[in-house]
């Protein structure tokens, strides 16, 4: 059992909780804003578009959906159950594949690119969330998905997000309502160095080929409706050729 399972039960028992509608969960923020950002900045990397996509810790599935339009196979992996009820349900056409899978488990990891072959990965915001000892697993896992021919999107909260969520979190009227949730369920946003993704890469036999900042937009506000944007990093990475 990885160590990343002891999260699961966290995070079913927040996706069993969370609504259906969208933009109710605090990153669920809208593909316009989020995955056609981070496509734009993916896409010209591609050495292979048509190899199948793998949106790694999917939740919900906005993001997949929407990725389900650009690429010719994509499959939405999550370790809940729960998140995974939510993205088949919100996409009664099949736009995509749904899988359970723990990122941090390396059989699991081999058993789907046995399955697909070389895959193109997308993955938002998921290893500030694993705990530090699954970090380089989940990234090792990666690497055994892209193969040589694939590549791998990575965005990840950067350092300079945390005093942001650790105010709003101590609010004095309390965490906004879409974060609140999150901090029940025991999903405390852990800190990532911006300098350790790329180490992750390297020790993963992948090599950063563009890298760049974004604001991570959520789909919270500010009392006055401003929305609530996180500084977060991005890396896209792959085998060197």
């Amino acid at each position: 059992m990885s160590v990343t399972s002891r999260y699961r039960s966290a995070w079913e028992g927040f996706w069993r909780e969370a609504p259906d509608e969208p933009g109710a969960v605090f990153w669920d923020a809208e593909p316009a804003v989020t995955a056609a950002v981070h496509v734009s900045l993916f896409e010209p990397h591609l050495t292979d578009p048509g190899l199948p996509l793998v949106d790694l810790g999917c939740g919900n599935g906005t993001q997949t959906r929407f990725l389900a339009g650009r690429f010719p196979r994509v499959l939405g992996t999550d370790i809940a159950e729960a998140a995974l009820d939510h993205a088949r349900h919100a996409d009664p056409a099949g736009l995509a594949g749904y899988r359970l899978l723990d990122a941090a488990e390396k059989g699991e990891a081999e058993a789907l690119h046995a399955e697909l072959g070389d895959a193109n990965v997308y993955m938002r915001g998921v290893l500030h969330q694993c705990e530090p000892d699954d970090r380089q697993p989940v990234i090792d896992t990666i690497a055994t998905l892209v193969g040589s021919r694939g590549r791998a999107f990575l965005v990840e909260l950067a350092e300079a997000a945390r005093p942001v969520l650790g105010g709003l979190a101590q609010s004095p009227s309390g965490p906004p309502p879409k974060l609140a949730p999150v901090f029940r369920h025991g999903i405390a946003p852990g800190e990532v160095a911006d300098a350790a993704v790329p180490e992750y890469l390297r020790n993963a036999g992948l090599t950063v080929l563009a890298s760049g900042e974004l604001p991570l937009a959520t789909t919270e506000a500010t009392p006055d409706g401003e929305r609530i944007v996180l500084p977060s990093k991005w890396v896209l990475a792959g085998r060197a050729d």
